[in-house]
């Protein structure tokens, strides 16, 4: 990922989302994960797919060239996500890994702009049991007192410890990401804080079947129960939608199954261009 451009557009509140750019082609543009940013997340991905799209790796508000903001709302970060779409030539490929595929469900269903959809296991917290619902809230208080410590790489790495399995934090500890992505542990924590009390939006039906685009929800064969509930809600909700499961992988297949996670979004994208 050495040779890249950058591109930015200014949202409506100010803030400057700013992202790298690479290859060429029809465009993809890659909402991340809620722990890193958006060269970290798709860093590995990247090169099995710039020699055919142009991809595009925003970042959240806050988070790598994009500039920073008090307000971190989901509702507000899908609003980043559509101005950047809208400054891309389209019609857009949108890719999205975990919260950053529940955001491009939201952005598709509000933008002409989108052509196809790809959201890696998005979340739908409305869906989650009370045992989920204990995990991720002892995920979120351990990240928080690891970060109250200064301990932000920890911090990164606890709340992980909720979506990821154990192989998949030891690959993502020999790549450093944790270590690179501990800077935005109070950011994550403030998105956290203003989520919860956001309450669900794209879990919403009516959200979900206002999406024309043909979606290709991706989860890994190997992840957690909460996942395959949300990737099936989400195929039962939008009118144009299947599931594919990545063999062999669980939450983190951008970290660890780069190689095949591009094979499954390049034959959704090439068909997804075909003339019906």
């Amino acid at each position: 990922m050495s040779e890249h451009r950058t591109h930015h557009v200014t949202t409506t509140d100010g803030v400057t989302i700013g992202a790298t750019v690479h290859g060429d082609g029809p465009p993809l543009v890659f909402l991340q994960g809620i722990i890193g940013d958006g060269d970290l997340d798709w860093q590995a991905l990247v090169p099995h797919l710039s020699d055919r799209f142009t991809c595009h790796l925003p970042s959240m508000r806050g988070r790598g060239l994009s500039g920073d903001h008090p307000d971190l709302r989901f509702a507000r970060q899908v609003d980043d996500a559509l101005a950047y779409v809208g400054s891309v030539a389209g019609p857009v490929g949108l890719v999205g890994w975990s919260g950053g595929g529940a955001m491009a469900l939201a952005v598709a269903a509000r933008s002409d702009a989108v052509g196809a959809v790809a959201p890696l296991e998005p979340g739908m917290l409305s869906l989650a049991d009370e045992q989920e619902k204990a995990a991720l809230g002892g995920a979120i208080t351990y990240m928080s007192e690891l970060a109250a410590e200064g301990s932000l790489a920890a911090a990164s790495r606890a709340f992980a410890g909720w979506p990821f399995n154990d192989e998949e934090l030891s690959t993502a500890d020999a790549v450093g990401y944790f270590e690179a992505a501990g800077r935005y542990a109070p950011n994550l924590l403030d998105y956290l804080r203003q989520l919860m009390q956001e309450g669900p939006t794209v879990d919403d039906p009516a959200v979900l079947g206002a999406i024309t685009a043909p979606v290709l929800v991706l989860h890994g064969s190997d992840t957690r129960p909460f996942f395959r509930t949300s990737a099936q809600h989400v195929a039962d909700h939008v009118p144009d939608a299947r599931i594919q499961a990545i063999p062999g992988a669980a939450h983190a297949s951008p970290l660890t199954q780069p190689d095949a996670l591009a094979e499954a979004l390049i034959g959704f994208f090439a068909a997804a261009r075909q003339p019906a």
